[in-house]
Protein backbone atom coordinates (compact mmCIF):
# COMPACT_ATOMS: atom_id res chain seq x y z
CA UNK A 1 0.00 0.00 0.00
CA UNK A 2 1.27 3.61 -0.34
CA UNK A 3 2.19 5.97 1.64
CA UNK A 4 -1.36 7.53 1.26
CA UNK A 5 -2.88 4.09 2.21
CA UNK A 6 -4.47 4.24 -1.02
CA UNK A 7 -7.36 1.54 -0.68
CA UNK A 8 -7.75 1.33 -4.21
CA UNK A 9 -5.08 0.47 -5.78
CA UNK A 10 -3.50 -0.53 -2.61
CA UNK A 11 -3.00 -4.26 -2.09
CA UNK A 12 -4.99 -4.60 1.51
CA UNK A 13 -7.20 -7.83 0.62
CA UNK A 14 -6.11 -11.11 0.59
CA UNK A 15 -8.34 -13.09 -2.60
CA UNK A 16 -7.94 -16.84 -2.81
CA UNK A 17 -8.46 -17.75 -6.13
CA UNK A 18 -10.48 -21.27 -7.03
CA UNK A 19 -7.42 -23.41 -7.33
CA UNK A 20 -6.26 -22.15 -3.45
CA UNK A 21 -3.89 -19.60 -4.25
CA UNK A 22 -3.81 -16.03 -2.39
CA UNK A 23 -3.03 -12.71 -3.94
CA UNK A 24 -3.46 -9.33 -2.02
CA UNK A 25 -5.66 -6.66 -4.32
CA UNK A 26 -6.90 -3.63 -4.02
CA UNK A 27 -10.39 -2.60 -4.12
CA UNK A 28 -10.83 -1.97 -7.94
CA UNK A 29 -9.13 -5.40 -8.77
CA UNK A 30 -11.24 -7.45 -6.02
CA UNK A 31 -14.45 -5.84 -7.98
CA UNK A 32 -13.29 -5.81 -11.42
CA UNK A 33 -12.02 -9.55 -10.99
CA UNK A 34 -14.07 -10.85 -8.70
CA UNK A 35 -15.13 -14.02 -10.88
CA UNK A 36 -11.87 -14.91 -10.36
CA UNK A 37 -11.76 -14.92 -6.82
CA UNK A 38 -13.27 -17.53 -4.77
CA UNK A 39 -13.23 -15.70 -1.49
CA UNK A 40 -11.67 -13.22 0.81
CA UNK A 41 -9.26 -14.50 3.22
CA UNK A 42 -9.91 -12.12 6.11
CA UNK A 43 -8.23 -12.52 9.59
CA UNK A 44 -11.73 -12.85 11.94
CA UNK A 45 -15.11 -14.24 11.24
CA UNK A 46 -16.59 -10.69 11.68
CA UNK A 47 -14.96 -8.93 9.23
CA UNK A 48 -16.78 -10.59 5.63
CA UNK A 49 -20.28 -8.54 6.41
CA UNK A 50 -17.71 -5.34 7.18
CA UNK A 51 -15.79 -4.92 4.10
CA UNK A 52 -18.99 -6.04 2.08
CA UNK A 53 -21.39 -3.38 3.69
CA UNK A 54 -18.62 -1.26 4.11
CA UNK A 55 -16.76 -0.97 0.58
CA UNK A 56 -17.31 -3.96 -1.75
CA UNK A 57 -21.70 -3.63 -2.23
CA UNK A 58 -22.03 0.05 -1.85
CA UNK A 59 -19.50 0.68 -4.48
CA UNK A 60 -20.47 -1.71 -6.66
CA UNK A 61 -24.60 -0.89 -6.09
CA UNK A 62 -23.45 2.97 -6.08
CA UNK A 63 -21.88 2.38 -9.69
CA UNK A 64 -23.72 0.26 -11.38
CA UNK A 65 -27.14 0.53 -9.92
CA UNK A 66 -28.78 -1.94 -7.90
CA UNK A 67 -31.11 -4.46 -9.72
CA UNK A 68 -34.84 -3.45 -9.95
CA UNK A 69 -36.20 -6.26 -11.45
CA UNK A 70 -35.73 -10.83 -11.24
CA UNK A 71 -34.75 -10.24 -14.76
CA UNK A 72 -32.01 -7.79 -14.26
CA UNK A 73 -30.68 -10.12 -11.26
CA UNK A 74 -30.37 -12.81 -13.01
CA UNK A 75 -28.54 -11.52 -16.53
CA UNK A 76 -25.89 -9.97 -14.16
CA UNK A 77 -25.74 -13.44 -11.97
CA UNK A 78 -25.56 -15.58 -15.57
CA UNK A 79 -23.26 -13.48 -16.83
CA UNK A 80 -20.61 -14.45 -14.47
CA UNK A 81 -18.74 -11.51 -14.58
CA UNK A 82 -18.80 -7.64 -14.96
CA UNK A 83 -19.25 -6.49 -18.52
CA UNK A 84 -16.62 -4.69 -19.99
CA UNK A 85 -18.75 -1.46 -19.53
CA UNK A 86 -19.81 -2.31 -16.04
CA UNK A 87 -16.08 -2.49 -15.15
CA UNK A 88 -15.79 0.94 -16.97
CA UNK A 89 -18.47 2.42 -14.92
CA UNK A 90 -15.96 1.39 -11.53
CA UNK A 91 -13.00 2.40 -12.44
CA UNK A 92 -14.27 5.94 -13.55
CA UNK A 93 -15.93 5.75 -9.98
CA UNK A 94 -13.07 4.64 -8.45
CA UNK A 95 -10.92 7.18 -10.39
CA UNK A 96 -12.13 10.54 -11.59
CA UNK A 97 -15.22 10.10 -9.65
CA UNK A 98 -14.46 9.40 -6.26
CA UNK A 99 -11.08 8.13 -6.23
CA UNK A 100 -9.69 10.43 -3.65
CA UNK A 101 -11.93 9.09 -0.97
CA UNK A 102 -10.77 5.91 -0.24
CA UNK A 103 -6.72 6.88 0.79
CA UNK A 104 -6.34 5.95 4.29
CA UNK A 105 -4.07 8.73 5.31
CA UNK A 106 -5.45 11.52 3.62
CA UNK A 107 -4.46 14.88 5.30
CA UNK A 108 -8.07 16.37 4.04
CA UNK A 109 -10.65 13.26 3.59
CA UNK A 110 -9.00 10.14 5.26
CA UNK A 111 -11.21 6.90 4.46
CA UNK A 112 -13.93 6.65 7.36
CA UNK A 113 -11.83 9.06 9.19
CA UNK A 114 -12.74 12.74 10.64
CA UNK A 115 -9.75 14.47 9.68
CA UNK A 116 -7.93 16.84 12.47
CA UNK A 117 -10.52 14.75 14.88
CA UNK A 118 -9.17 15.77 18.94
CA UNK A 119 -9.77 14.72 22.00
CA UNK A 120 -10.88 17.28 24.57
CA UNK A 121 -7.93 16.18 26.82
CA UNK A 122 -5.48 16.24 24.17
CA UNK A 123 -4.70 12.70 24.74
CA UNK A 124 -4.78 9.22 21.93
CA UNK A 125 -4.66 6.09 22.45
CA UNK A 126 -3.02 2.90 21.15
CA UNK A 127 -4.44 1.26 18.44
CA UNK A 128 -5.46 -1.57 20.50
CA UNK A 129 -8.53 -0.20 20.78
CA UNK A 130 -8.98 -1.02 17.29
CA UNK A 131 -8.84 -5.10 17.39
CA UNK A 132 -11.76 -6.28 19.81
CA UNK A 133 -8.62 -9.59 20.86
CA UNK A 134 -6.47 -7.21 22.26
CA UNK A 135 -6.79 -5.67 25.86
CA UNK A 136 -7.83 -1.75 25.49
CA UNK A 137 -9.78 -0.03 28.67
CA UNK A 138 -12.36 -2.67 30.00
CA UNK A 139 -12.13 -5.07 27.27
CA UNK A 140 -9.74 -7.80 28.38
CA UNK A 141 -9.85 -10.64 26.18
CA UNK A 142 -8.59 -13.91 28.99
CA UNK A 143 -6.14 -14.90 26.39
CA UNK A 144 -4.55 -11.44 24.73
CA UNK A 145 -1.35 -11.46 24.04
CA UNK A 146 -0.85 -7.45 24.32
CA UNK A 147 -1.49 -5.71 27.41
CA UNK A 148 -3.18 -2.13 27.10
CA UNK A 149 0.51 -1.11 28.27
CA UNK A 150 2.00 -2.51 24.89
CA UNK A 151 2.08 -0.69 21.93
CA UNK A 152 0.43 -2.00 18.88
CA UNK A 153 1.02 -1.40 15.50
CA UNK A 154 -0.82 -2.09 12.48
CA UNK A 155 0.08 -1.71 8.84
CA UNK A 156 -1.89 0.18 6.77
CA UNK A 157 -3.25 -2.99 5.45
CA UNK A 158 -4.94 -4.14 9.10
CA UNK A 159 -5.42 -0.78 10.27
CA UNK A 160 -8.06 -0.30 7.19
CA UNK A 161 -9.54 -3.34 8.17
CA UNK A 162 -10.07 -3.20 11.22
CA UNK A 163 -10.61 1.15 10.82
CA UNK A 164 -14.06 -0.44 9.83
CA UNK A 165 -14.66 -3.61 11.57
CA UNK A 166 -14.95 -0.52 14.58
CA UNK A 167 -17.49 1.03 12.87
CA UNK A 168 -19.86 -1.89 12.18
CA UNK A 169 -19.38 -4.12 15.62
CA UNK A 170 -17.73 -1.55 18.22
CA UNK A 171 -18.54 -2.24 21.90
CA UNK A 172 -20.74 0.45 23.98
CA UNK A 173 -17.83 2.03 26.13
CA UNK A 174 -17.31 4.87 27.21
CA UNK A 175 -16.07 7.32 23.78
CA UNK A 176 -13.63 9.69 23.85
CA UNK A 177 -15.04 12.89 24.21
CA UNK A 178 -14.07 14.77 20.57
CA UNK A 179 -13.32 18.83 20.08
CA UNK A 180 -16.29 19.48 18.64
CA UNK A 181 -18.97 17.59 20.10
CA UNK A 182 -21.24 19.43 21.87
CA UNK A 183 -22.70 16.38 23.47
CA UNK A 184 -19.50 15.11 24.67
CA UNK A 185 -19.35 16.09 29.04
CA UNK A 186 -16.19 16.09 31.02
CA UNK A 187 -14.14 14.46 28.12
CA UNK A 188 -15.70 11.81 27.15
CA UNK A 189 -19.36 10.64 25.57
CA UNK A 190 -21.80 8.25 27.24
CA UNK A 191 -24.50 6.33 26.61
CA UNK A 192 -23.08 4.74 23.33
CA UNK A 193 -25.00 1.54 21.42
CA UNK A 194 -22.65 -1.00 19.98
CA UNK A 195 -21.95 -0.74 16.68
CA UNK A 196 -24.83 -1.49 14.12
CA UNK A 197 -23.92 -5.06 13.39
CA UNK A 198 -23.41 -5.80 16.54
CA UNK A 199 -26.73 -5.54 17.44
CA UNK A 200 -27.80 -8.31 14.71
CA UNK A 201 -27.01 -12.11 14.25
CA UNK A 202 -25.51 -11.31 10.81
CA UNK A 203 -26.23 -13.65 8.11
CA UNK A 204 -24.32 -13.67 4.86
CA UNK A 205 -25.17 -15.73 1.87
CA UNK A 206 -22.57 -16.57 -0.01
CA UNK A 207 -21.49 -18.63 -3.56
CA UNK A 208 -19.18 -20.18 -5.95
CA UNK A 209 -16.81 -17.07 -6.12
CA UNK A 210 -16.83 -13.21 -4.90
CA UNK A 211 -18.88 -12.13 -8.02
CA UNK A 212 -21.70 -14.40 -7.01
CA UNK A 213 -21.15 -13.51 -3.43
CA UNK A 214 -22.00 -9.83 -4.50
CA UNK A 215 -25.19 -10.51 -6.59
CA UNK A 216 -26.49 -12.60 -3.76
CA UNK A 217 -26.37 -9.96 -1.46
CA UNK A 218 -27.57 -7.39 -3.15
CA UNK A 219 -31.33 -6.50 -2.75
CA UNK A 220 -33.77 -6.41 -5.92
CA UNK A 221 -34.70 -2.96 -5.39
CA UNK A 222 -37.55 -2.07 -7.86
CA UNK A 223 -37.93 1.42 -7.31
CA UNK A 224 -34.18 1.87 -7.03
CA UNK A 225 -32.22 4.03 -4.17
CA UNK A 226 -34.02 6.25 -2.27
CA UNK A 227 -33.58 9.76 -2.92
CA UNK A 228 -30.58 11.45 -1.06
CA UNK A 229 -29.27 7.91 -0.24
CA UNK A 230 -25.78 8.13 -0.21
CA UNK A 231 -22.46 6.44 1.01
CA UNK A 232 -20.01 7.62 3.72
CA UNK A 233 -17.52 8.80 1.23
CA UNK A 234 -19.80 11.09 -1.02
CA UNK A 235 -21.76 12.65 2.71
CA UNK A 236 -21.31 16.09 0.81
CA UNK A 237 -23.98 15.22 -1.80
CA UNK A 238 -26.99 14.28 0.65
CA UNK A 239 -29.74 16.89 0.57
CA UNK A 240 -29.15 18.86 4.06
CA UNK A 241 -32.71 18.63 4.50
CA UNK A 242 -32.29 15.00 5.73
CA UNK A 243 -30.39 16.57 9.03
CA UNK A 244 -26.87 14.36 8.63
CA UNK A 245 -24.29 15.07 10.41
CA UNK A 246 -21.04 14.98 8.02
CA UNK A 247 -18.91 12.06 8.96
CA UNK A 248 -15.90 13.74 8.81
CA UNK A 249 -17.05 16.21 11.61
CA UNK A 250 -16.95 15.38 15.69
CA UNK A 251 -20.58 16.24 15.71
CA UNK A 252 -22.78 13.23 15.77
CA UNK A 253 -26.70 12.82 15.72
CA UNK A 254 -29.05 9.84 16.63
CA UNK A 255 -30.81 9.24 12.94
CA UNK A 256 -32.68 6.68 10.61
CA UNK A 257 -30.91 5.22 7.88
CA UNK A 258 -31.85 7.49 4.49
CA UNK A 259 -31.30 4.48 2.47
CA UNK A 260 -29.65 1.25 1.50
CA UNK A 261 -26.19 2.83 0.64
CA UNK A 262 -26.07 5.01 3.95
CA UNK A 263 -27.19 1.67 6.25
CA UNK A 264 -24.42 0.22 4.85
CA UNK A 265 -21.61 2.18 5.53
CA UNK A 266 -23.39 3.89 8.61
CA UNK A 267 -20.48 5.76 10.19
CA UNK A 268 -21.30 4.63 14.23
CA UNK A 269 -18.09 5.97 15.40
CA UNK A 270 -15.76 9.16 14.50
CA UNK A 271 -12.21 8.29 14.04
CA UNK A 272 -8.76 8.73 13.06
CA UNK A 273 -5.79 6.44 12.63
CA UNK A 274 -2.48 8.24 13.91
CA UNK A 275 0.49 6.79 12.12
CA UNK A 276 4.23 6.63 12.51
CA UNK A 277 6.93 5.80 10.53
CA UNK A 278 9.07 2.81 10.52
CA UNK A 279 11.91 0.85 8.85
CA UNK A 280 8.89 -1.41 7.18
CA UNK A 281 7.25 1.68 5.96
CA UNK A 282 4.40 3.58 8.10
CA UNK A 283 2.44 1.78 11.01
CA UNK A 284 -1.02 2.58 12.92
CA UNK A 285 0.29 2.84 16.40
CA UNK A 286 -2.03 5.32 17.93
CA UNK A 287 -5.94 6.44 17.21
CA UNK A 288 -9.08 8.18 18.71
CA UNK A 289 -12.20 6.84 18.90
CA UNK A 290 -14.83 9.09 19.85
CA UNK A 291 -18.99 8.96 19.30
CA UNK A 292 -20.42 8.52 16.10
CA UNK A 293 -23.96 8.43 14.51
CA UNK A 294 -26.34 6.19 16.48
CA UNK A 295 -28.92 4.43 14.64
CA UNK A 296 -32.15 5.37 15.60
CA UNK A 297 -33.86 2.01 14.88
CA UNK A 298 -32.70 -1.39 12.58
CA UNK A 299 -34.60 -0.73 9.16
CA UNK A 300 -36.49 -3.82 7.94
CA UNK A 301 -34.80 -2.51 4.65
CA UNK A 302 -31.29 -4.39 6.75
CA UNK A 303 -30.51 -6.97 4.47
CA UNK A 304 -27.91 -9.68 6.81
CA UNK A 305 -30.24 -10.61 9.48
CA UNK A 306 -33.04 -12.60 10.54
CA UNK A 307 -36.18 -11.16 12.77
CA UNK A 308 -38.33 -12.12 15.58
CA UNK A 309 -42.01 -11.19 14.74
CA UNK A 310 -44.18 -10.24 17.75
CA UNK A 311 -47.69 -10.41 17.12
CA UNK A 312 -48.84 -8.17 20.24
CA UNK A 313 -45.49 -5.90 20.88
CA UNK A 314 -44.84 -3.83 23.85
CA UNK A 315 -46.12 -0.12 23.65
CA UNK A 316 -43.31 1.85 21.62
CA UNK A 317 -41.59 -1.45 20.39
CA UNK A 318 -41.50 -2.48 16.95
CA UNK A 319 -43.68 -5.65 16.18
CA UNK A 320 -40.41 -6.97 13.96
CA UNK A 321 -36.58 -7.09 15.85
CA UNK A 322 -33.42 -8.31 14.67
CA UNK A 323 -32.76 -12.08 15.89
CA UNK A 324 -29.19 -12.84 17.28
CA UNK A 325 -27.09 -16.15 17.49
CA UNK A 326 -26.98 -17.80 20.28
CA UNK A 327 -23.68 -18.50 21.63
CA UNK A 328 -23.07 -22.06 21.76
CA UNK A 329 -25.14 -23.24 19.17
CA UNK A 330 -23.60 -24.12 15.64
CA UNK A 331 -25.16 -22.42 12.12
CA UNK A 332 -27.38 -25.96 11.61
CA UNK A 333 -29.07 -25.72 15.07
CA UNK A 334 -30.69 -22.39 14.01
CA UNK A 335 -31.81 -23.83 10.91
CA UNK A 336 -35.67 -23.39 11.89
CA UNK A 337 -34.49 -19.63 12.09
CA UNK A 338 -32.59 -19.33 8.76
CA UNK A 339 -35.92 -21.22 6.83
CA UNK A 340 -38.54 -19.09 8.20
CA UNK A 341 -39.97 -18.14 4.94
CA UNK A 342 -43.34 -16.43 6.19
CA UNK A 343 -43.99 -14.59 8.21
CA UNK A 344 -45.76 -15.71 11.61
CA UNK A 345 -49.58 -14.48 11.77
CA UNK A 346 -51.02 -15.95 14.54
CA UNK A 347 -48.17 -16.57 17.12
CA UNK A 348 -44.31 -14.96 17.42
CA UNK A 349 -41.82 -16.66 15.94
CA UNK A 350 -38.92 -16.08 13.79
CA UNK A 351 -38.78 -14.84 9.96
CA UNK A 352 -35.63 -15.13 8.09
CA UNK A 353 -33.32 -12.68 6.20
CA UNK A 354 -34.52 -10.47 3.23
CA UNK A 355 -31.70 -12.44 1.34
CA UNK A 356 -32.78 -15.48 2.18
CA UNK A 357 -35.85 -15.21 1.15
CA UNK A 358 -34.92 -13.03 -2.35
CA UNK A 359 -33.02 -16.03 -2.70
CA UNK A 360 -36.10 -18.52 -2.11
CA UNK A 361 -38.29 -16.31 -4.37
CA UNK A 362 -35.38 -16.55 -6.91
CA UNK A 363 -35.61 -20.31 -6.68
CA UNK A 364 -39.32 -20.36 -7.37
CA UNK A 365 -39.04 -17.93 -9.86
CA UNK A 366 -36.72 -20.34 -12.04
CA UNK A 367 -33.94 -17.75 -11.84
CA UNK A 368 -31.89 -19.47 -9.41
CA UNK A 369 -31.58 -23.50 -9.53
CA UNK A 370 -32.50 -25.20 -6.63
CA UNK A 371 -29.08 -27.40 -7.18
CA UNK A 372 -26.84 -24.20 -6.39
CA UNK A 373 -24.42 -24.77 -4.48
CA UNK A 374 -25.39 -21.93 -1.76
CA UNK A 375 -23.59 -20.86 1.03
CA UNK A 376 -24.60 -19.33 4.17
CA UNK A 377 -22.11 -17.41 6.77
CA UNK A 378 -23.40 -16.62 10.26
CA UNK A 379 -21.40 -13.66 12.70
CA UNK A 380 -21.86 -12.10 16.02
CA UNK A 381 -20.10 -11.02 18.57
CA UNK A 382 -21.91 -11.50 22.29
CA UNK A 383 -20.99 -8.59 24.36
CA UNK A 384 -20.98 -8.65 28.79
CA UNK A 385 -23.93 -8.08 31.01
CA UNK A 386 -22.99 -4.09 29.78
CA UNK A 387 -22.07 -4.45 26.18
CA UNK A 388 -18.43 -3.08 27.07
CA UNK A 389 -16.48 -5.93 26.44
CA UNK A 390 -16.34 -8.26 23.89
CA UNK A 391 -17.25 -12.21 25.95
CA UNK A 392 -17.16 -14.22 22.37
CA UNK A 393 -17.05 -14.16 18.99
CA UNK A 394 -19.76 -16.03 17.03
CA UNK A 395 -19.18 -17.51 13.43
CA UNK A 396 -20.17 -20.47 11.53
CA UNK A 397 -20.55 -21.13 7.60
CA UNK A 398 -22.80 -23.96 6.05
CA UNK A 399 -24.18 -25.07 2.87
CA UNK A 400 -27.47 -24.74 2.66
CA UNK A 401 -30.25 -26.50 -0.45
CA UNK A 402 -31.83 -23.45 -2.37
CA UNK A 403 -34.69 -25.64 -2.63
CA UNK A 404 -35.55 -25.31 0.91
CA UNK A 405 -36.19 -21.81 0.46
CA UNK A 406 -39.17 -21.98 -1.46
CA UNK A 407 -41.93 -20.73 1.25
CA UNK A 408 -44.83 -22.85 -0.93
CA UNK A 409 -42.95 -26.36 -1.04
CA UNK A 410 -42.64 -27.66 2.74
CA UNK A 411 -41.07 -31.29 1.91
CA UNK A 412 -37.14 -30.18 2.19
CA UNK A 413 -37.65 -27.55 4.61
CA UNK A 414 -39.79 -29.49 6.85
CA UNK A 415 -37.17 -32.48 6.40
CA UNK A 416 -34.85 -30.67 7.58
CA UNK A 417 -35.77 -28.91 10.91
CA UNK A 418 -36.92 -32.83 11.88
CA UNK A 419 -33.38 -33.45 11.79
CA UNK A 420 -32.19 -30.41 13.39
CA UNK A 421 -35.06 -30.97 16.23
CA UNK A 422 -33.82 -35.00 16.32
CA UNK A 423 -30.80 -34.14 17.46
CA UNK A 424 -31.91 -31.47 19.91
CA UNK A 425 -34.03 -34.07 21.31
CA UNK A 426 -31.58 -36.74 20.93
CA UNK A 427 -29.21 -34.36 23.25
CA UNK A 428 -31.48 -33.72 25.43
CA UNK A 429 -32.38 -37.61 26.34
CA UNK A 430 -28.37 -37.84 26.85
CA UNK A 431 -28.51 -35.33 29.56
CA UNK A 432 -31.20 -37.17 30.94
CA UNK A 433 -29.37 -40.10 31.00
CA UNK A 434 -26.65 -38.07 32.48
CA UNK A 435 -29.11 -36.96 35.62
CA UNK A 436 -30.64 -39.90 36.24
CA UNK A 437 -27.28 -42.00 36.97
CA UNK A 438 -26.04 -39.29 39.20
CA UNK A 439 -29.21 -39.53 41.24
CA UNK A 440 -28.75 -43.35 40.52
CA UNK A 441 -25.21 -42.74 42.22
CA UNK A 442 -26.21 -41.22 45.10
CA UNK A 443 -25.79 -37.64 43.36
CA UNK A 444 -27.56 -34.36 42.37
CA UNK A 445 -28.27 -33.57 38.32
CA UNK A 446 -26.20 -30.99 37.53
CA UNK A 447 -27.39 -27.08 37.31
CA UNK A 448 -28.70 -25.80 34.38
CA UNK A 449 -25.77 -23.44 34.13
CA UNK A 450 -22.95 -25.68 35.50
CA UNK A 451 -20.36 -28.35 34.18
CA UNK A 452 -20.17 -30.19 31.11
CA UNK A 453 -22.59 -32.32 29.44
CA UNK A 454 -22.83 -34.79 27.21
CA UNK A 455 -25.05 -33.45 24.60
CA UNK A 456 -22.19 -30.65 24.26
CA UNK A 457 -19.82 -33.50 22.66
CA UNK A 458 -22.73 -35.16 21.38
CA UNK A 459 -23.55 -32.04 19.07
CA UNK A 460 -20.20 -31.54 18.30
CA UNK A 461 -19.65 -35.12 17.03
CA UNK A 462 -23.04 -34.57 14.73
CA UNK A 463 -21.55 -31.38 12.89
CA UNK A 464 -19.58 -33.01 9.75
CA UNK A 465 -22.91 -35.28 9.23
CA UNK A 466 -25.09 -32.73 9.38
CA UNK A 467 -23.11 -30.53 7.15
CA UNK A 468 -22.84 -33.56 4.42
CA UNK A 469 -26.16 -33.87 4.38
CA UNK A 470 -27.27 -30.38 3.39
CA UNK A 471 -24.80 -30.86 1.08
CA UNK A 472 -25.67 -33.70 -0.57
CA UNK A 473 -29.71 -32.48 -0.30
CA UNK A 474 -28.85 -29.77 -2.18
CA UNK A 475 -29.10 -31.72 -5.31
CA UNK A 476 -32.23 -33.26 -4.17
CA UNK A 477 -35.27 -32.27 -5.97
CA UNK A 478 -38.19 -31.19 -3.61
CA UNK A 479 -40.35 -33.97 -5.70
CA UNK A 480 -37.94 -36.78 -4.70
CA UNK A 481 -39.58 -37.98 -1.86
CA UNK A 482 -37.65 -41.11 -1.69
CA UNK A 483 -34.58 -39.73 -1.78
CA UNK A 484 -35.46 -37.61 0.97
CA UNK A 485 -37.10 -40.47 2.89
CA UNK A 486 -33.45 -42.60 2.16
CA UNK A 487 -31.70 -39.50 3.49
CA UNK A 488 -33.44 -38.87 7.07
CA UNK A 489 -32.97 -42.82 7.78
CA UNK A 490 -29.33 -42.43 7.41
CA UNK A 491 -29.48 -38.76 9.57
CA UNK A 492 -31.36 -40.65 12.03
CA UNK A 493 -28.70 -44.01 12.17
CA UNK A 494 -25.75 -41.39 12.37
CA UNK A 495 -27.56 -39.74 15.62
CA UNK A 496 -28.39 -43.32 16.96
CA UNK A 497 -24.81 -44.39 16.62
CA UNK A 498 -23.75 -41.15 18.16
CA UNK A 499 -26.09 -41.37 20.90
CA UNK A 500 -25.14 -45.23 21.30
CA UNK A 501 -21.66 -43.78 21.93
CA UNK A 502 -21.97 -41.21 24.34
CA UNK A 503 -24.53 -43.45 26.45
CA UNK A 504 -22.16 -46.12 27.01
CA UNK A 505 -19.29 -43.68 28.09
CA UNK A 506 -21.64 -42.09 30.40
CA UNK A 507 -22.85 -45.96 31.51
CA UNK A 508 -19.23 -47.01 31.75
CA UNK A 509 -18.40 -43.89 33.90
CA UNK A 510 -20.82 -44.75 36.56
CA UNK A 511 -20.13 -46.16 39.80
CA UNK A 512 -20.61 -49.62 41.04
CA UNK A 513 -23.68 -48.55 43.34
CA UNK A 514 -25.31 -47.07 40.45
CA UNK A 515 -26.69 -50.38 39.57
CA UNK A 516 -27.72 -50.93 43.09
CA UNK A 517 -29.49 -47.36 42.75
CA UNK A 518 -31.54 -45.30 45.16
CA UNK A 519 -35.10 -44.38 46.50
CA UNK A 520 -35.94 -40.82 46.29
CA UNK A 521 -38.91 -39.24 47.86
CA UNK A 522 -40.62 -36.24 46.53
CA UNK A 523 -43.85 -35.92 48.72
CA UNK A 524 -46.18 -38.39 48.69
CA UNK A 525 -44.48 -40.13 45.54
CA UNK A 526 -41.47 -42.49 45.18
CA UNK A 527 -38.73 -42.24 42.91
CA UNK A 528 -36.24 -45.37 42.14
CA UNK A 529 -33.26 -44.59 39.83
CA UNK A 530 -30.88 -47.20 38.89
CA UNK A 531 -28.55 -47.50 36.16
CA UNK A 532 -30.54 -50.24 34.15
CA UNK A 533 -33.58 -48.55 34.29
CA UNK A 534 -31.95 -44.86 33.54
CA UNK A 535 -30.47 -46.75 30.10
CA UNK A 536 -34.21 -48.41 29.21
CA UNK A 537 -36.06 -44.90 30.05
CA UNK A 538 -32.77 -43.78 27.63
CA UNK A 539 -33.57 -46.06 24.76
CA UNK A 540 -37.20 -45.92 24.70
CA UNK A 541 -37.24 -42.21 24.32
CA UNK A 542 -34.33 -42.87 21.46
CA UNK A 543 -36.40 -45.32 19.60
CA UNK A 544 -39.49 -42.71 19.74
CA UNK A 545 -36.97 -39.72 18.81
CA UNK A 546 -35.57 -41.46 15.82
CA UNK A 547 -38.92 -43.87 14.25
CA UNK A 548 -36.86 -44.82 10.87
CA UNK A 549 -34.03 -45.97 12.70
CA UNK A 550 -36.00 -47.68 15.17
CA UNK A 551 -38.06 -49.52 12.53
CA UNK A 552 -34.87 -50.66 10.32
CA UNK A 553 -33.35 -52.18 13.82
CA UNK A 554 -37.12 -54.12 14.20
CA UNK A 555 -37.28 -55.35 10.06
CA UNK A 556 -33.49 -56.92 10.55
CA UNK A 557 -34.40 -58.24 13.80
CA UNK A 558 -37.16 -60.00 12.44
CA UNK A 559 -35.41 -61.18 9.00
CA UNK A 560 -31.95 -62.19 11.31
CA UNK A 561 -34.74 -64.26 13.14
CA UNK A 562 -35.91 -65.82 10.29
CA UNK A 563 -33.18 -66.92 8.85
Amino acid sequence: MTSEGNLIQGEWLRAVAPDGLQQSVGLLKALSEAHTIRRLELPVHTMLPVVLRQVLLPVMIDALGAPRTRQEWAERFHRGHFSPDERDRLAHYLGPRYGDRFRLFDAERPFAQAAGLEALNGDTKTAAQLVPSVASGNNVPLFSALSEADELLLTPEDAALWLLHVHCWDTASIKTGAVGDPQAKNGKTTGNPTGPLGQLGVIVPTGQTLYETLLLNTPILPDGLEPGDRPQWAWNERPATLGCKPPAEAAWSERPATGLLDLLTFQARRIRLIACETEQGPRVHRAIVSAGDRLAQTPEFEPHTAWQHTIKPKKGQPHRRPRRHTSGRTAWQGLGTLLAMTLPVESDGPYTSLLLRQIGDLQRSRVLSGSYPLGVETSGLEYGAHPSVVENAIGDDLPLPVNALLAQDDGLREALLECVAQADQAARALDGLNNDLRRAAGGDPLPRDKGSRPSAQFLHSLDQTMRRLLAGLRTVDEDDEELLERAQLAWEQSVQIAADLEASLLLAAAPPRAVVGRTVKNGDKEFVYRSGKAIGVFRTRLADILPRAAEERRVQREETAAA
